[in-house]
């Protein structure tokens, strides 16, 4: 399995469709058995996308994604998992764990004033845990 997380200074990166560089994990029996960055050959969701379908990736771990990038994901068979926050690689451990905190309800949209807004783990959003459980372990 391929992992994928917008990546920057060790961090999630919040904005998908401007992603610099993606950290990819691969995983075997359960575990990290590599991960690197890399630098996908050009911007927007739908090459963004592209890039991962063509790097193997079947799960994408970010922050806030439109809805074109929502499709172009899962036109390439790409899970994902929106609205993370933090490390990457404690994000990826906590998925790998089966207790990532996550929000499918996270929405970047580029019509508000400042020009940008994503909506993620705010005061009273939900969030989705691997494990039932009330609240979720980790910050938000």
């Amino acid at each position: 399995m391929k992992i994928a997380v917008p990546y920057e200074n060790g961090q999630v990166f919040q904005h998908f469709g401007h992603t610099a560089l993606f950290q990819l994990y691969v995983v075997e029996n359960g575990a990290v058995k590599e991960s690197k960055t890399v630098a996908p050959s050009g911007g927007g969701h739908g090459a963004l996308a592209g890039f991962l379908k063509l790097c193997g990736v079947d799960v994408l771990i970010c922050g806030g994604i439109g809805g074109g990038a929502r499709t172009a994901l899962a036109q390439a068979g790409i899970q994902l998992y929106p609205g993370v926050t933090g490390s990457a690689d404690e994000a990826v451990a906590a998925f790998l764990a089966g207790n990532l905190c996550y929000n499918p309800d996270t929405v970047c949209s580029h019509h508000h004033e400042d020009g940008h807004d994503c909506h993620g783990h705010e005061e009273g959003g939900s969030c989705h845990c691997g494990e039932d459980k009330h609240g979720c372990a980790g910050n938000h």
